[in-house]
């Protein structure tokens, strides 16, 4: 459920940054919709690689686009689910001071969230799905992932064209590829790991906060063209909610999305190409008008399906991001007017029977020097760079004969390698802290019904 943030903030925020970075990641990247199973007749592993969300399969994909309408003969079936994941998290060293009340410096167990489904089809053209979180880290509720969408089919150019709109708040909370940070890997965490303190906009840094409207089309099944535009609703609706923004949108955020996708059989990948452009107001403070964010960047898939027994895919992103920051410069939050930030991640996984996957991934962060905005770390710079590697086992994916396909289970472990953090492998924060004692190991449990 995904704060540029760092490059946003004074000092004494970006504490406070990071950790509420790390909230939002922990409760939007997590989705299992028994609903839509119901509703298809179809068990998990129709839809999702590895039997369980949120990595879709070419059907998963479609059944998105097509605006969730597939269903069976049945006129209406339960559109409510509910999902939960628990987890304990030790890291190579405590941390400095306890990530969030209630909880210590080490070895903590938790339940990251607990979360309510509204999702399913209306007739053949409307369909889509909200999420509301408990969070078990700040024990807060709110409103997590919406995409709700209209669709039809034209004929233009003589291919079919899948046209459609969506009403959703977050960039790429739409996006049907597991390549945009929205669903991209790792598809849990935690806030109670350790986390960098830099990333793009578009990793997060709107999520919940913006509503927006996109239109979109997906040309003879091949090619997808979409542009949104977002804005920010009133503190009161977002309070009301329980959202907010650290750092208020000044004004429309455009999104831009195209994808090239094609299938082989048992085999397909896609190309494509983003960006988000927004202007925000850094803490809140608009006595100096705001920042302007632009991500641009590109991304790819690959999926070998077989014959079920054993699956592949990768996942790519690069995203490059300039940061014109005469807001934050002029309330002293940097020294340099346009600093940048480059990211890139790539994550391949195994599945065998689609039911016991491992998954490796990559991630590397660099950025501008700048000594205020980094003032917190010895290099005053955001480079961060690791590997993060998961095992997990799906155990009730496979059919319809637990609760009619809405009950499923995942047990997994993941571990995260740091070798640089906040700028540098070693003493990054002065105090003799090294990227290597972030390293995290995480044992999760994550049920749906």
């Amino acid at each position: 459920m995904t704060m540029s943030r760092v490059s946003l903030w004074t000092a004494a925020g970006r504490r406070t940054a990071i950790a509420l970075r790390l909230l939002v990641l922990s409760a939007g990247s997590a989705n299992a919709v028994p609903s839509f199973a119901e509703q298809t007749g179809q068990p998990c592993i129709a839809c999702h690689v590895g039997s369980f969300g949120p990595q879709l399969t070419p059907f998963g994909r479609q059944f998105k686009l097509e605006g969730y309408t597939m269903r069976t003969g049945e006129t209406f079936t339960n559109p409510v689910s509910a999902m939960a994941i628990a987890s304990f998290v030790n890291t190579a060293s405590d941390q400095a001071a306890p990530p969030a009340p209630f909880y210590g410096t080490n070895n903590n167990f938790a339940i990251d969230q607990v979360s309510v489904f509204v999702a399913g089809g209306v007739g053949e053209h409307f369909g889509g799905f909200t999420q509301w979180t408990y969070d078990g880290i700040g024990r807060s509720v709110g409103w997590d992932n919406l995409d709700v969408r209209a669709t039809t089919h034209a004929t233009a150019f003589d291919m079919d064209v899948l046209a459609g709109v969506s009403l959703n708040n977050a960039p790429g909370v739409q996006d049907a590829w597991n390549t945009l940070p929205a669903w991209g890997y790792v598809y849990t965490s935690s806030a109670l790991a350790p986390g960098p303190g830099a990333g793009t906009l578009l990793d997060g840094g709107l999520a919940q906060s913006v509503l927006g409207v996109s239109a979109f089309a997906y040309w003879d099944s091949t090619l997808y063209t979409e542009a949104a535009v977002y804005f920010m609703p009133g503190h009161n609706f977002l309070s009301a909610l329980g959202a907010g923004a650290d750092n208020p949108l000044d004004g429309a955020a455009p999104y831009f999305r195209v994808a090239y996708q094609k299938d082989y059989g048992t085999q397909n990948f896609e190309v494509g190409a983003f960006a988000l452009i927004a202007n925000l107001f850094p803490g809140g403070d608009t006595s100096e008008g705001s920042d302007r964010i632009s991500d641009f960047g590109i991304d790819g898939s690959y999926q070998f399906m077989g014959d079920g027994t054993e699956i592949y895919s990768v996942n790519a992103r690069y995203t490059h991001e300039d940061q014109h920051l005469a807001a934050t410069q002029a309330l002293g939050g940097a020294v340099n007017l346009s600093d940048s930030l480059d990211d890139f991640r790539i994550d391949g996984s195994y599945y065998w029977h689609n039911m016991i996957g491992a998954t490796i991934g990559f991630f590397n962060t660099t950025g501008s020097t700048d000594a205020l905005l980094y003032g917190g770390n010895t290099a005053l710079k955001p480079d961060s760079t690791g590997l993060s590697f998961q095992v997990d086992g799906t155990l009730f994916g496979q059919d319809m004969a637990v609760l009619d396909g809405r009950f499923n289970l995942r047990l997994g472990l993941q571990y995260t390698v740091y070798t640089r953090f906040d700028g540098a492998s070693s003493n990054y924060d002065g105090s003799g802290r090294n990227a290597s004692d972030n390293n995290t190991l995480r044992i999760f449990l994550w049920t749906a019904l």
